[in-house]
């Protein structure tokens, strides 16, 4: 068996794994049979850069990992984060192609981190997905807020927002829209 007829079968069976996005197939682009994502948190000076997806399984170790790095800093509140915008956020990266870890701003909110920033900013929705662990606000220093929009509006996943002024970019795993400039 070569190694092209492996990575096709694989390709078969990673494209029905993934139901819920309408387009798998750009969506897993270039993901082979693993999905990695790399992340450091200004605010905690946490770093991650793991395997989290290997052949068609999400590791449930680095999943736990990846919830607590996503935590509420703020609270400390910790959530299950919903493995479809991490997928997104792996995708949007891998069609990048860079090496640098995104910078995480904000990914879980407890409802008081969110009503608190709510007070401060029009910019944060009341029933924000990232209370839910549905979303995460993302930067990379080498690429712009719309070349990151734009990777993650082709995967087709969810929802995007351009916050230029802030310099970041909003991914979540909710209906298919994006805004801002």
């Amino acid at each position: 068996m070569t190694r092209r007829s492996v990575l096709g079968a694989f390709a078969a069976t990673a494209i029905a794994a993934a139901p819920t996005f309408a387009n798998a197939a750009g969506f897993l682009r270039g993901a082979g049979d693993i999905r990695r994502i790399k992340m450091y948190s200004g605010r905690t000076g946490e770093r991650i850069d793991m395997i989290y997806w290997i052949e068609g399984n999400y590791i449930k170790d680095a999943v736990s990992e990846l919830n607590y790095f996503m935590r509420d800093w703020r609270t400390d509140g910790v959530k299950s984060m919903d493995l479809r915008t991490v997928d997104i956020m792996a995708a949007s990266h891998n069609l990048l192609d860079v090496s640098e870890p995104y910078m995480l701003l904000s990914g879980y909110r407890s409802p008081q981190t969110n009503a608190m920033l709510r007070s401060r900013s029009r910019g944060v929705a009341k029933n924000s997905l990232h209370m839910r662990g549905q979303a995460a606000d993302l930067r990379l220093a080498s690429r712009s807020v719309n070349q990151m929009a734009r990777a993650a509006i082709a995967c087709n996943g969810g929802g995007v927002g351009r916050y230029s002024g802030s310099n970041f970019v909003h991914m979540d795993c909710g209906q298919v829209r994006n805004w801002g400039g």
